[in-house]
């Protein structure tokens, strides 16, 4: 269990990292796909300003193949808990300013803002993910994928996420995952199943224990 939470430190570091970065450049869609794109883009936008609140199951997986799984609870506004499952130390949150990272075993605590950060598409509902996204293509008709990365600054990673075409799910479209590559090709994927909406979330899912001690509270 030690070498797996180890893993899952390191691929959750590249994740959190790989997602918080500015990222200023909108790169052009291929002519095939401009007019596709205009579309899709407009309802993944409609899709994730339609979240007021998700709960979902995630799996985590590292490029070596390993997983760990937990809960998603998404609040929008700016909201967002990632817990693991039991006997994994760690939890990440996001407060409404910034993203945050629990690790109970080593007593840690990290920060990272989320203004004008790629995953403010996610948690603000006035961002646009037109702005910073580009669609990518795939095989599947009823997949819809959107990259966001800057090419000027490769050092900040890639995020891309993954949505499928489902006429119930705010906008026609379901968040279905998203993979992070970080500037040292560490890949982490995150994939979510069981989405429910519209459910009442307490504002404490978002609060934490500080390991570091009363002092920092």
């Amino acid at each position: 269990m030690n070498r797996l939470i180890a893993s899952i430190r390191i691929a959750t570091g590249a994740a959190v990292s790989a997602a918080l970065f500015v990222f200023a450049a909108l790169v052009a869609p291929s002519a095939s796909v401009a007019a596709q794109s205009a579309g899709d883009l407009d309802r993944a936008v409609e899709a994730l300003r339609g979240i007021t609140t998700l709960q979902a199951n995630f799996t985590q997986t590292d490029r070596s193949g390993q997983s760990v799984g937990g809960t998603l609870t998404l609040k929008r506004p700016g909201k967002l808990r990632f817990q693991y499952q039991p006997g994994v130390p760690m939890l990440i949150i996001a407060d409404g300013s910034a993203l945050i990272l629990v690790d109970y075993e080593v007593r840690q605590v990290q920060r990272w803002p989320i203004k004008n950060s790629p995953l403010g598409a996610l948690l603000d509902p006035t961002r646009d993910v037109k702005k910073f996204g580009t669609l990518q293509q795939t095989s599947d008709p009823n997949v819809v994928s959107i990259e966001v990365r800057d090419r000027g600054h490769p050092e900040y990673g890639i995020i891309t996420l993954v949505f499928q075409r489902k006429a119930s799910a705010p906008g026609g479209l379901e968040l279905v995952g998203w993979v992070a590559l970080d500037s040292q090709s560490r890949r982490t994927t995150i994939r979510l199943s069981n989405q429910r909406y519209g459910m009442a979330v307490s504002e404490n899912m978002f609060r934490y224990n500080d390991p570091r001690g009363p002092s920092h509270r």
